[in-house]
């Protein structure tokens, strides 16, 4: 079973609810339903890393009527599905007040032992004693990989054992001509924002290692090396985009597959990093949206020479667990790693609780057991901070046209606020996460005005390096009139950007709008569609929001597909910052 909903966060439900769980997809929203405890059971809250939370929640289950006790009690025990990173703040800020929606948790089970270690530090910096300070034990694993189609993958393999910087490395302009392949293009690659994701996360720290020549001790000073740093650079500038969920990056490439034609699916990356149990996942039709349909193109995982990151899956019992609750959570982590349980991780291409890979998941993903892989180990936490401190120093830059919807409608109220003011705020908060090294453009659009007699839309700021000072000013001081003009504007900025492209960034078109087409002079879609569809050799990415009910979502998710970007929905004005936040993260 995958997880349908990607949310920040999700209660698991374990009983009749789950009937209508397709329709809580829907609405994006879930209720919390749990079990009653027996008079005088043990209840215990158990937080889940998001990819493994819908199995964990089945499991929990099936303690729970196992009519198991504790010494002479019984223990009742509750899942919610919480992302590493927001549960790592949630733990450090206060869960009631990061988290109000969510039981406080006594277990604690994230994607990689990365994030206790970043809890200690947040509560040593805080002055509490660490929630998180020793080592834990895993209930799963599985190793970073870099991610392939198959005939690429297996081309490849073909030479030999090779590493991170020969492969993701490969140069973007030089590309699959440098393994005899020109044809196949640039040589681009999918990877998630590492402030966003533990794969991205252990990604980066794979590159760091690489780039040593060590598999342990990575240091401070090793990040502050000129030849390291330049090795990381060279590696992330043949970044396709970032993306804030690898799972949704890699279920719109298996829908881009099953829509596509021949033997490779319209894209431009040639690799994706990202967790080995995912690829089996993708492979066997879990990831597809129509469930269980395999890919046309399966994917290989690639394992570079040097090593690569297990992510560990740890079990944590938190300091707020009372002493029965730590033996609920003693004989629930024995439950877990007993056979059976270990078989339903299997089945979702997880490695064991020893590293051990199943025989369906080697034969799917072309993978090896634990005897044949290198791992490197984690570096110390100090270390893991300061590489996602100094990331956005390396990562990939941007070209961004954002173009912001100010037609009437906009001026439509919620709360005391108008609909553009919401929105406009949220922007310049998302956009401060940028830095001067990238370049952004703005324009607005609506219909002709008074103010805009000639044009649709109009440019409010030129494609400059991103002043988050004059973008904020300039975005207040739009005039909200008209109508909306989206086909227009989007085939405008599209052409902008290609007029103006750089190999060296991520060119890409941000779209905000309220509403939907209401251009007569140009209502074709479909055309829309064709022009603003993906050159992998000059790649546009467009990436919509679509703000409040009105929006047409649908429509801006085809046109965000088409040249292989994103389309956001905010159509509940609360979710706006978010999706903001989300994003920039692509950048």
């Amino acid at each position: 079973m995958v997880v349908a909903d990607r949310s920040t966060a999700r209660p698991w439900l374990p009983y009749t609810a789950a009937i209508v769980a397709g329709c809580a997809v829907i609405a994006a929203a879930y209720l919390i339903v749990r079990p009653a405890a027996d008079v005088g059971c043990t209840p215990l809250e158990v937080s889940s890393s998001i990819e493994k939370d819908v199995l964990l929640g089945e499991l929990a289950d099936r303690y729970n009527k196992s009519d198991r006790r504790v010494g002479d009690r019984c223990a009742v025990v509750t899942v919610h599905g919480l992302a590493s990173g927001a549960a790592t703040d949630a733990l450090a800020g206060g869960w009631a007040v990061k988290q109000p929606g969510l039981p406080q948790p006594q277990v604690w089970l994230p994607t990689s032992s990365l994030w206790t270690g970043q809890l200690t530090l947040l509560d040593e910096a805080a002055g509490r004693p660490p929630q998180t300070p020793g080592q834990y034990p895993s209930i799963a694993n599985s190793p970073l990989v870099i991610a392939m189609p198959k005939p690429k993958g297996e081309l490849i393999r073909q030479q030999g054992p090779l590493g991170w910087g020969e492969i993701l490395g490969s140069s973007g302009r030089t590309g699959w001509a440098a393994f005899g392949r020109p044809e196949w293009g640039r040589f681009t690659f999918g990877k998630v924002n590492p402030h966003q994701s533990t794969s991205g996360l252990a990604a980066t720290i794979a590159t760091y290692y690489a780039a040593i020549n060590r598999a342990s001790d990575l240091t401070e000073s090793d990040l502050a090396n000129p030849a390291v740093t330049q090795f990381v650079r060279r590696i992330e500038a043949n970044v396709s985009h970032y993306s804030d969920d690898i799972v949704d990056l890699l279920e719109n490439r298996a829908e881009a597959d099953l829509s596509g034609t021949g033997t490779a699916a319209p894209t431009d990356m040639s690799a994706v990093v990202t967790q080995e149990e995912l690829v089996y996942q993708y492979n066997e039709g879990e990831l597809s949206p129509n469930r269980g349909e395999k890919p046309r193109v399966p994917l290989v995982a690639v394992y570079p020479k040097e090593g690569t990151f297990n992510l560990d899956h740890p079990y944590v019992v938190l300091p707020s667990a009372s002493p029965e609750q730590r033996d609920a959570a003693a004989d629930f982590l024995a439950f877990l790693r007993e056979p059976p349980q270990q078989q339903s991780f299997s089945r979702l291409g997880f490695r064991d609780h020893q590293r051990h890979a199943s025989e369906s998941l080697i034969a799917s993903v072309g993978g090896r057991d634990a005897q044949d892989l290198a791992y490197f180990e984690p570096p110390d936490p100090t270390v893991v901070k300061a590489i996602r401190t100094g990331w956005g120093t390396l990562r990939k830059k941007a070209n961004i046209l954002v173009a912001v919807d100010t037609s009437g409608s906009m001026n439509a109220k919620i709360g005391d606020q108008t609909r553009f003011q919401v929105a406009t705020r949220a922007a310049a908060k998302g956009f401060g996460l940028l830095n001067s090294e990238d370049q952004v453009a703005l324009w607005s659009f609506s219909s002709e005005t008074g103010q805009r007699p000639k044009a649709p839309y109009s440019e409010e700021v030129r494609l400059s390096a991103f002043d988050q000072k004059t973008l904020t000013k300039e975005l207040n001081g739009l005039h909200v009139e008209g109508g909306t003009a989206l086909y227009a504007t989007v085939r405008a900025a599209h052409r902008h950007m290609l007029d103006n492209y750089d190999e060296s960034r991520i060119n890409a078109v941000v779209v905000l709008t309220d509403g939907q087409n209401e251009y007569n002079r140009d209502n074709n879609l479909d055309r829309l569609l064709r022009d603003v569809a993906l050159d992998p050799n000059r790649p546009i990415k467009i990436f919509c929001i679509a703000f409040d009910e009105k929006s047409d979502f649908g429509t801006l998710d085809r046109i965000a597909k088409a040249s292989a970007g994103k389309a956001f929905d905010a159509r509940d004005p609360a979710k706006i910052d978010d999706a903001f936040v989300k994003l920039v993260s692509s950048f």
